[in-house]
């Protein structure tokens, strides 16, 4: 994956930012029975706030026009960097970029000076609960809001 780009979304990339989200998120609509919450959020104000980072990829795998292939939502915190939504087309899955998003999160939680990163992920995502563990997050607790089962996730920083 070292083609990608990350850079801060702008308010053009608002159509790809809901298109990523949409396309990664879709698969579990019908597992969870419900629609994922990052597929209802405002990805304009997200956008707006500058919590929105996108991965660029040249459409032809070389120096071609780029297109939105993943992104990362980021909320910094008193005391921790709040990881909101992680996002990968599928068609750009298997090749590292998601690694690479949650390695850009790292560097972005040092660089503002918070010692830890959280996120939750709906329990029914059952990928995500050897992902993150074999990334260093470590479960807090499992927890349910409404029609959602999470699993809350933190990783300290060294």
């Amino acid at each position: 994956m070292t083609n990608a780009r990350i850079r801060p979304a702008v308010a053009a990339d608002v159509p790809a930012v809901k298109a990523v989200v949409d396309a990664a998120f879709r698969p579990y609509v019908a597992r969870i029975g419900v629609v994922p919450v990052p597929m209802e959020a405002d990805h304009a104000a997200n956008v707006a706030a500058g919590r929105v980072f996108v991965a660029e990829l040249p459409d032809d795998g070389g120096a071609g026009p780029v297109r939105v292939a993943g992104l990362v939502v980021l909320e910094p915190r008193t005391d921790h960097l709040y990881l909101d939504t992680v996002a990968v087309r599928p068609d750009a899955q298997g090749a590292g970029l998601g690694r690479l998003l949650l390695e850009f999160t790292e560097a972005r939680a040092r660089a503002l000076g918070l010692p830890e990163i959280r996120l939750f992920t709906n329990a029914m995502m059952w990928e995500n609960q050897t992902i993150y563990p074999r990334l260093g997050y470590e479960t807090v607790e499992r927890r349910v809001t409404g029609p959602y089962d999470r699993i809350h996730y933190r990783k300290r920083l060294r």
